[in-house]
């Protein structure tokens, strides 16, 4: 049996945090905003990987609301729900997912971030797609006020 699921997250740029994306750190003036280190990709990865376990989003899994999870690394994050799904039987069949950013070009870092992906999920790099690209200057992430990144996974029963 296979489960498919899809994720997106957007976080606004904000001086004085690191700018943490795919689980690696970018040398950039600004981070993203957020009650977690705010990696939107792998934010967007984990919801994808909720959505096809069928058990709601990383909102509901990890509440803002919560203090002790203030500052939480991303990658703690999709640790856990990767975990709830080798639990229910299944491993990741592959991924596809894209970052929008206008700057600073993600392009030089994806090899990075998809062997970190690949690590997190004990999956092969190979199976392990990123993308990323701008939005032309238009709306909230030309701007360069935010960077969104969206995902899509199949999950294969084990």
């Amino acid at each position: 049996m296979i489960r498919i699921g899809q994720g997106y997250d957007v976080h606004e740029l904000v001086p004085g945090r690191p700018l943490i994306v795919g689980g690696v750190n970018l040398p950039f003036d600004r981070g993203l905003k957020g009650h977690s280190d705010a990696d939107v990709l792998l934010h967007a990865i984990t919801d994808a990987l909720i959505g096809a376990l069928g058990r709601g989003d990383i909102g509901h899994a990890f509440p803002d609301s919560n203090p002790e999870l203030a500052g939480l690394a991303s990658t703690k994050i999709l640790a856990a729900i990767y975990e709830e799904m080798r639990k229910a039987g299944y491993r990741v069949g592959n991924l596809d997912a894209t970052i929008l950013a206008e700057r600073p070009k993600m392009a030089p870092h994806l090899p990075e971030m998809k062997k970190r992906i690949a690590g997190l999920l004990h999956m092969e790099v190979k199976d392990v797609n990123l993308k990323a690209t701008t939005t032309e200057k238009l709306g909230f992430v030309g701007r360069e006020e935010g960077m969104a990144a969206q995902a899509v996974v199949l999950l294969v029963k084990e």
